[in-house]
């Protein structure tokens, strides 16, 4: 299925991060640590919940290398970033292009798609990857460890430059 693109505006969040890489993977101990109190954090603008990575640059993904580390977020979007609660950080992720793909299936399953979409569905296309943070919107839909669980993919891009 093809993805919509799509014009982010500046997205606010309140959260947790970890320091990881694919290799330890951190990110079920983070959502463990964050959920129990993503109640703590107000003006929420919705129930959504952001799996947000963030990558050094562009070169994480020319020479992949899964001992690499980025930033794992575990976030809700907020109307302000004034009144993080102790042990949580604000992020604000730029506007810009999004790749926005539909998700359907258990969180093991999430690499293949990434992997389609960066070696398949990118380069086939005419955007090339912008270096802003990559995330995973989980909404109503979203059931943790279930088949039928459903979120979006958010892949920053932007038009290919014709040199």
């Amino acid at each position: 299925m093809p993805p919509t693109i799509t014009t982010l505006p500046v997205t606010k969040l309140i959260g947790m991060r970890v320091h990881m890489n694919f290799i330890t993977n951190r990110t079920q101990e983070l959502w463990q640590k964050f959920m129990p109190r993503k109640n703590e954090i107000e003006g929420k603008v919705s129930n959504e919940q952001y799996s947000v990575e963030v990558y050094s640059s562009l070169s994480y993904f020319d020479q992949f290398n899964p001992a690499t580390n980025f930033e794992k977020w575990a976030a809700v979007p907020v109307a302000t970033i004034e009144d993080s609660p102790v042990g949580m950080e604000s992020l604000i992720i730029p506007a810009g292009l999004y790749a926005v793909f539909p998700f359907k299936g258990l969180a093991s399953e999430a690499p293949a798609m990434y992997q389609h979409i960066l070696g398949n569905w990118l380069p086939n296309s005419k955007y090339q990857l912008d270096n802003r943070p990559h995330f995973a919107v989980m909404g109503e839909k979203y059931k943790n460890n279930d088949p039928d669980s459903e979120e979006e993919l958010w892949i920053p891009i932007k038009p290919k430059s014709h040199e």
